[in-house]
């Protein structure tokens, strides 16, 4: 019976003892290692033999690990490099993760941390096998989304935390599902949580767990998000809505890789890769106080923009195809069409609810089109043209001030449902309302 071959991992360190104890603790692992003393070494194995992985320390006699991420990121590309630092050189690690590295470790070596990360690390998919199913799920052939999915799928190869930034309804949480799995975690679990959806009372029992008894309702131990989520990813939606309290103990945890649960004595370490997303300016937040720069620091090690469909016209016909043909699928009818004109009107449309509002105009239509054809006016487009800003309303088509502006405010309410995924009380946070306030308003214009 013919054996696979032992995969190779390179490990790079100027220190006997160090290197010493890698190799053995990989041995055991049944991996093939392969020392180097400097980055002159490296580079030479490096010609010689191929690698699943590097492991290298940040300072090196001729040189230094960065130096040697970046020669492996345009050389090899297909390594994998972990880096090996000093504890407390947080800045460091960053650095290296933006540079390309995997992930990193801080001296002195945590075996099982160790372990972890490399039996994460080699079973990353062979660099550019990601890309047909990203094409197939990340659709468009615009320019702003061939970009998109390259940085997926490099982004995929990593362990940095990433901040996902767009606006609502672009795909950010699709973005960071698709990173998920085209990267080693994908058998494990994918948690996302929308932070502007949980009262702050329950915050830390959400995000931590909590213990039986440990306050009132608590008839039972429960996980929270951190421990279902351990060996996976923590996808944290709308994190500008984190109250400032919880952004403390966020950061606590993501720098400890550690929880404590509500009640509890000990803290359970956890590993989990943090993607986190919003619609806000986070930079704004910051600027604003109303966002810890500490925590923006950690989430934002990379930052990856959701381009808004407006500045992707030219997929909204593949897009509104593979709409109607799903729609299609769901009720068992032929595919509706589009009319020329409505296809022109929706590429000039501005499209403020992205893909997620194509995706409920065309439901709509699909359902109410006669003859299996959508016209312009099955669409229902606000205005009948949004591509220019908005500006002051014209007074003459004003027939009832009333109803105008009742029109106004249910969009305002139905746009701030959808973008909280019809959580009433985060869409009453996001319009500055009071949950009785709310109630009031979806009774009065028959949502409720």
């Amino acid at each position: 019976m013919k054996t696979s071959p032992r995969q190779k991992v390179l490990i790079v360190d100027d220190e006997p003892d160090i290197r010493e104890l890698l190799e053995i603790t990989l041995g055991r692992m049944k991996l093939d290692t392969f020392s180097a003393r400097n980055v002159g070494e490296a580079r030479g194995l490096l010609a010689q033999e191929a690698f699943d992985l590097c492991l290298t320390d940040m300072r090196l006699p001729d040189g230094t690990g960065m130096e040697l991420v970046q020669y492996i990121q345009q050389r090899y590309p297909q390594v994998p490099v972990a880096m090996i630092t000093a504890y407390g050189s947080l800045e460091v690690a960053i650095n290296a993760l933006k540079a390309g590295a995997f992930d990193f470790l801080t001296k002195p070596v945590d075996l099982l941390r160790l372990r972890e990360l490399v039996s994460s690390a080699l079973r990353l998919p062979p660099t550019g096998a990601a890309s047909t199913a990203l094409d197939r799920r990340l659709l468009g052939d615009s320019l702003p989304m061939r970009s998109l999915r390259r940085q997926v799928d490099k982004l995929a190869r990593s362990q940095a935390p990433v901040y996902i930034s767009g606006e609502s309804g672009s795909g950010k949480e699709l973005v960071a599902r698709l990173i998920h799995d085209q990267g080693p975690r994908a058998n494990q679990s994918f948690v996302p949580v929308n932070c502007g959806a949980i009262p702050s009372e329950l915050m830390e029992s959400e995000f931590f767990g909590h213990r039986k008894g440990s306050f009132s309702g608590a008839i039972e131990d429960k996980p929270g998000l951190f421990q279902v989520a351990h060996g996976g990813t923590l996808f944290l939606d709308e994190v500008a809505d984190l109250p400032l309290a919880m952004q403390v103990k966020l950061l606590r945890a993501i720098q400890e890789k550690a929880v404590r649960s509500v009640g509890g004595q000990q803290e359970t370490v956890v590993d989990v890769r943090i993607l986190c997303a919003t619609h806000k300016d986070l930079d704004a937040e910051v600027a604003a106080g109303r966002f810890r720069q500490d925590l923006y620091y950690r989430l934002n090690v990379i930052e990856l923009r959701v381009p808004p469909l407006r500045e992707r016209r030219d997929d909204i016909e593949l897009l509104a195809g593979n709409v109607l043909k799903r729609l299609a699928a769901g009720s068992g009818l032929p595919a509706a069409r589009l009319h020329p004109q409505a296809l022109d009107a929706l590429k000039n449309y501005r499209f403020p609810g992205n893909v997620r509002e194509l995706e409920n105009m065309l439901e709509r239509a699909h359902t109410l089109c006669e003859n299996k054809q959508i016209e312009t006016g099955d669409l229902r487009l606000a205005d009948g043209n949004c591509s220019a800003e908005p500006g002051a309303p014209d007074l003459t088509q004003i027939d009832n001030l009333e109803d105008y502006l009742e029109n106004i405010e249910r969009k305002l309410i139905l746009q701030a449902l959808e973008e909280t995924r019809w959580n009433r009380t985060a869409a009453a946070q996001r319009l500055n309302l009071s949950f009785r306030s709310m109630r009031y308003r979806l009774k009065k214009l028959g949502l409720d």
